[in-house]
């Protein structure tokens, strides 16, 4: 329910909610007395639930709350001997490296993901491994071992079993492939194959994450030089994103004000800002605008 609500919402909708209900309701069950397998179970679906109340204080871009809950479920993926989800959650760690600007640690992550459960490693976390690993390599500039790091990935992607996946990554498909690809072309400046990978990454029902990928078409228009385009793309991804409460999306908006204030005076501009300024979100950032 706090994944749909995440997902659907924003980090910063139900996360006060979520943190409660782990220390109020689901904490003191580590206390208990168990077998050695149930307690196993218990502590991995601790982990996870660990791991999403920092990814929504991540998307709430409370970092340092966000990276004690990382590496509290850290601990207790390894309390459990869940190789998998220790790996998931040095990924997600490698993810905010790169929104932060840790590029070289971002990389180190995902490589430390994929070289530590190597051996119990899906196809769907490999993918996953590879494409975090790229996303930190774009924002370096370095092109060619980026986009070495995205043909990995979607050849790992290629050979997964869906039966053999664990459920938690279940979301990480082709839509969510192409959207991280977007982000990588976008970073290196190759608008055009940026366009290309973000209209494919729209998965319809992730609320949040087409909006983050409608952002990047936005912007992957903009640095192509189709104005109008990225201004219509830019109005309809504040349209999907009404009810997000997230700080993160609020972010990738003010990356495209900046990009669309070097356009200059410009018809379409001017008109797509006038139908936006009261638009939550637009309102939003102007702080980060301004800074």
């Amino acid at each position: 329910m706090f994944a749909e609500l995440d997902d659907r919402f924003g980090g910063d909708h139900a996360r006060h909610s979520a943190v409660q209900y782990l220390s109020t309701e689901v904490t003191p069950l580590l206390r208990g007395q168990y077998s050695e397998q149930v307690g196993r179970a218990l502590f991995s679906t601790v982990a996870e639930a660990t791991l999403l109340a920092g990814w929504m204080s991540y998307d709430a871009c409370r970092h340092g709350l966000a990276q004690r809950y990382f590496l509290q479920a850290l601990r207790l993926a390894q309390d459990a001997n869940d190789r998998r989800l220790a790996g998931s959650i040095l990924s997600a760690m490698s993810h905010q490296a790169t929104f932060l600007g840790r590029y070289t640690q971002a990389a180190t992550l995902a490589r430390a993901a994929l070289m530590g459960i190597s051996p119990v490693a899906t196809p769907t976390l490999r993918a996953q491994f590879h494409v975090m690993e790229a996303r930190a390599l774009a924002r370096t500039g370095d092109v060619r071992a980026c986009e070495a790091a995205l043909t990995a990935a979607t050849k790992a992607l290629e050979s997964r079993n869906n039966d053999d996946e664990p459920e938690w990554i279940s979301y990480f498909d082709e839509a969510e492939l192409a959207a991280e690809a977007a982000h990588c072309f976008r970073d290196v400046n190759s608008a055009r194959k940026a366009v290309a990978h973000a209209e494919n990454a729209m998965s319809g029902t992730h609320v949040r994450s087409d909006f983050f990928a409608t952002m990047v078409l936005a912007d992957a228009h903009l640095r192509a030089g189709d104005v109008e385009e990225a201004c219509r793309v830019a109005l309809d991804a504040l349209d999907l994103g009404e009810q997000l409460k997230s700080a993160r999306c609020v972010s990738y908006l003010a990356e495209f004000r900046q990009d669309l204030a070097g356009v200059g005076d410009n018809k379409d501009v001017l008109i797509f800002t006038e139908q936006v300024r009261e638009h939550r979100l637009w309102i939003a950032s102007d702080d980060l605008v301004g800074a």
